[in-house]
């Protein structure tokens, strides 16, 4: 302990050695805090101690034509430059594209100059981008048929698909993309189907896989009128020569056949077999589009029985989107069109149907087959909307714009949705004028279409 001085430190050389060292600066404050425009630079440390003796150099004379001044440190700042603290601050306004003319030039000169400002611009840049509104995640249902075509104008395909059985391709592609998205649990997730019939809105629970084996189930009926094998049942092939060609019946008999609910291992079945239809009706050449295929109480040429399957594959694909939460959009213009259409020529035999039934209201002028008579003037809005002209007195006559006498306006969707039977015939029309009557007759009639 001797030798210690009262504040602690040794004596001798080794004192002498401590009181000579440097001392460490304490911390100071962040260059940010403060102007360093206004600070004195402290003087230039030389890199060779002073007690070394300095190498000898010979001398240079600097050439006065490349000689480059340097600046003055005792120059005053210049006050036009704004200091970094301001330009730092104006940083989030800079973003945001809020700063004036001559505010956004000053920071824009002073991110090429100073790299801290420059990576915090962009992590601010960054950040207003995620302040838009937020979109769909869902894909624009065209999206699939413009990828496509685009292939195809490059490589034109050996077999293509035709026209009219696109909408059908379109659509179950569609669904098997939601439904490979979605977990096992939501499989068992409730769907209630919706119809109308008579006057009544009428339905039945099921689940997403029940909904998936209704589809297959009717689609068999094109595979059917092919003569194509056709899933039955617990993944069973046959040509269902005994099974009932009515849509609702051949589904109850499906699913009573199962010795178990359906579950997800009803999709690949599904799948399988809207490509084995849309590959055979590819391959069988132009006669095959005007092939009956039996509904039981009608029939469609196969052009309109595949364009009846693309709708209902849409519209139960909405079905299972609303039971499972998943966004699902409409189909593409021209395919929505088609389906419209279809559904405008079947409304006259419709009308004709309830009229034989006492549903709708009498003929009021009878004319021969092929001649312009009473019509009815649907003006459908929107995607795929179009003007059509339903004869109301025969099936046979021919809707006239000259014989019109009542009009109804309805958005595609919406009248989509009517002939679904998911919205009741006196909800769907957003306007109406003319023959009252007739309005409900073509309105009830639309919402007849529908069935399980």
């Amino acid at each position: 302990m001797t030798g210690d001085d009262s504040d602690g430190r040794g004596d001798g050389g080794r004192d002498d050695e401590v009181r000579g060292a440097r001392r460490v600066p304490g911390p100071r404050a962040a260059a940010d805090d403060f102007d360093l425009s206004a600070v004195p630079l402290p003087p230039p440390v030389p890199a060779i101690p002073p007690w070394e003796p300095r190498p000898a150099s010979p001398p240079t004379t600097p050439e006065p034509e490349t000689a480059v001044a340097s600046p003055d440190p005792s120059a005053p700042p210049d006050p036009s430059v704004p200091a970094h603290r301001v330009l730092k601050a104006l940083l989030g306004a800079w973003a945001l594209a809020a700063c004036s003319a001559e505010e956004t030039e000053s920071v824009e000169a002073h991110l090429t100059e100073c790299a801290a400002c420059a990576d915090e611009a962009l992590r601010l840049r960054d950040a207003v981008g995620l302040l838009h509104t937020d979109r769909s995640l869902d894909l624009d249902p065209t999206l699939r048929t413009r990828v496509i075509d685009s292939c195809l104008s490059r490589r034109p395909a050996d077999i293509p698909v035709p026209d009219w059985a696109s909408p059908y391709d379109a659509e179950t592609a569609r669904l098997d993309a939601l439904l490979r998205d979605i977990g096992s649990a939501e499989w068992h997730a409730p769907v209630r189907l919706k119809w109308f019939e008579g006057e009544q809105e009428a339905g039945r629970k099921t689940t997403v896989a029940g909904v998936i084996g209704h589809l297959m189930a009717v689609d068999g009926l094109i595979g059917a009128a092919l003569d194509l094998e056709v899933p039955l049942g617990d993944g069973v092939l046959g040509r269902g020569a005994d099974w009932p060609l009515s849509p609702a019946a051949r589904t109850e008999k499906y699913w009573s056949a199962a010795r178990r609910p359906p579950t997800r291992a009803v999709h690949e079945p599904w799948r399988a077999q809207s490509h084995t239809l849309i590959r055979t009706v590819s391959f069988a050449g132009r006669g095959v589009c005007e092939l009956s295929v039996s509904y039981g109480d009608f029939a469609l040429p196969m052009h309109d029985a595949l364009l009846d399957r693309a709708f209902e594959c849409w519209v139960h694909g909405g079905d299972i989107a609303k039971a499972v939460d998943y966004p699902y959009e409409a189909p593409s213009a021209t395919h929505l069109n088609r389906m419209i259409d279809l559904a405008a020529r079947l409304l006259p035999a419709a009308l004709a149907e309830r009229r034989r039934t006492g549903l709708a209201g009498p003929a009021r002028q009878l004319v021969t087959a092929g001649s312009p008579g009473r019509s009815l003037h649907l003006e459908v809005e929107g995607s795929g909307g179009g003007d059509w002209y339903i004869p109301l007195d025969s099936p046979a006559a021919l809707g006239s714009p000259a014989h019109t006498v009542a009009q109804i306006a309805l958005d595609g969707v919406e009248f989509c949705r009517l002939v679904a039977g998911h919205v009741p015939p006196v909800e769907a029309a957003a306007g109406q004028e003319g023959d009252r009557e007739a309005i409900r007759d073509v309105l009830c009639a639309a919402a007849s279409l529908s069935r399980l």
